[in-house]
């Protein structure tokens, strides 16, 4: 290729040899465009953004914000609606001081929750609409505040939702009913929850004792009524059954059905401070990993297990009968600053007369049919399609699956294997009377053996 000095631009004489000659990618580009722009001046301003428009990214980000704003509100909305629907404590103290300055119901409480105001409300603890849990300030004490709300009581109800809900709950005793009378009562009831027990006589003294906190030597109608709404709630029935054991909340004072007992155990706190949407969507993997982190060093642990296997073995030899706990998870797994365990919710341990009662004739097309609770099961009869009356698991087998999560991960290296070993024995327990009190106690025993030598000569124990 030469150059053409007359006219300034290349000569390809070259391509007349037959030669072929490539032109650079650049300077064929450059010319493209230069030749478009000569071509096509007015398609050339169509195709330029106008000044004011946006670029594509910026549009991008403006979208994700917004849709960021949107998605926080919706979460903000939905939390804001659970929490004013799971959390009312404020309705249930409303209609408590109500009745109770309308002379309809008292107890030791009500004074300083009503006239005083010394109770002092915190964090909302409530797992459900019906029952609303805080933990609270009284006395300079740190305690837990539990009262029952109607499950269909508006959030905004006013006065006549208060007088229906005098009507439901308080309209036992009536007006001239004898002492004698509401004894007989109460043992009544306590037989027909509790089972048929020499004990209940003396539980039924208790609950008039319970009544008279004035102990001026008689029981007013108000105080009546308040004891017996009491003794509707299942855990308040626990907390006199158990209460004397140690592993159960103390009871601290009440007001018509509104009760106070010690404090928040450790545990269930850390459960309660997630909000209560995400407790169903986590993964039990997660759950597991969690409780590792949160919880205690292993030796602690073992110390808060010996606790629980305790704690079964007074349910399966109790004074007042036998009992099941029929919600076995990590979250009702609390303990004091001691740690010292405390049973953190009795509301799901239910007396063996109730979960018999429930499945006396009951239908069934499968095991699932014949679940009282969350995991007290029992098996069906397809034959008859009816549920049997014994357990699939007795209360140690589901515990021991439950210490499984809990122990084993960190357990020293000389303990695992035999802890392990221990624990699958343990699972494999059934609910057949006969074979309960064949291993029931042996295999408590040996596990409660097994951690204590490794606890007790040291700072743990």
């Amino acid at each position: 290729m030469t150059v053409d000095s007359a006219a300034g631009r290349p000569a390809f004489r070259s391509l007349r040899r037959g030669r072929n000659l490539k032109i650079p990618a650049a300077l064929h580009r450059r010319q493209n465009a230069k030749v478009h722009a000569a071509l096509f001046p007015i398609q050339n301003q169509l195709d330029r953004p106008p000044a004011g428009r946006l670029p594509g990214l910026r549009v991008k980000y403006v979208f994700l914000v917004w849709l960021g704003i949107f998605a926080g509100s919706w979460l903000v909305y939905v939390n804001y609606s659970s929490y004013a629907e799971l959390c009312r404590g404020h309705i249930c103290q409303a209609v408590i001081c109500d009745q109770y300055r309308k002379g309809i119901i008292s107890g030791p409480l009500c004074r300083d929750l009503c006239s005083l105001r010394a109770l002092e409300w915190r964090t909302c603890l409530s797992a459900s609409p019906g029952r609303q849990v805080y933990s609270g300030l009284w006395q300079g004490k740190e305690v837990t505040i539990k009262c029952g709300i109607e499950d269909g009581l508006d959030p905004k109800a006013g006065p006549e939702a208060v007088t229906r809900r005098e009507l439901v709950l308080f309209d036992k005793p009536t007006r001239g009913t004898s002492i004698k009378e509401f004894r007989e009562m109460t043992l009544n009831f306590l037989k027909a929850n509790l089972g048929d027990l020499p004990s209940l006589p003396a539980l039924a003294g208790q609950v008039l004792l319970m009544a008279d906190f004035n102990k001026d030597g008689r029981v007013s109608l108000a105080e009546a009524k308040s004891v017996w709404a009491l003794l509707q709630q299942n855990e308040f029935l626990l907390l006199l059954s158990l209460g004397g054991q140690g592993h159960a909340a103390r009871l601290l004072g009440y007001c018509g059905d509104l009760y106070v007992t010690e404090g928040v155990p450790h545990g269930a706190r850390r459960s309660a401070a997630l909000p209560p949407l995400l407790r169903p969507l986590l993964p039990a993997a997660l759950h597991r990993t969690l409780q590792q982190w949160l919880g205690p060093a292993w030796p602690w642990r073992a110390k808060i297990a010996i606790g629980l296997l305790e704690f079964v073995e007074e349910l399966f030899h109790g004074t007042h009968g036998n009992f099941y706990m029929c919600d076995t998870t990590l979250a009702n797994v609390g303990y004091t600053a001691q740690h010292d365990f405390r049973m953190a919710d009795l509301q799901q341990v239910a007396p063996e007369a109730a979960v018999r009662r429930f499945l006396r004739g009951r239908r069934c097309d499968r095991s699932a049919d014949c679940t009282y609770g969350r995991d007290c099961r029992a098996p069906c009869d397809k034959l008859m399609r009816q549920c049997k009356g014994d357990l699939l698991q007795p209360n140690l087998a589901k515990v021991c699956e439950l210490l499984r999560d809990y122990l084993l991960p960190g357990a020293p290296p000389d303990l695992r294997e035999e802890l392990g070993k221990q624990l699958r024995a343990c699972t494999t327990l059934s609910g057949l009377a006969s074979q309960v009190e064949a291993h029931h106690s042996l295999v408590l025993s040996h596990l409660k053996t097994l951690l204590w030598k490794k606890i007790s000569d040291s700072k743990y124990s």
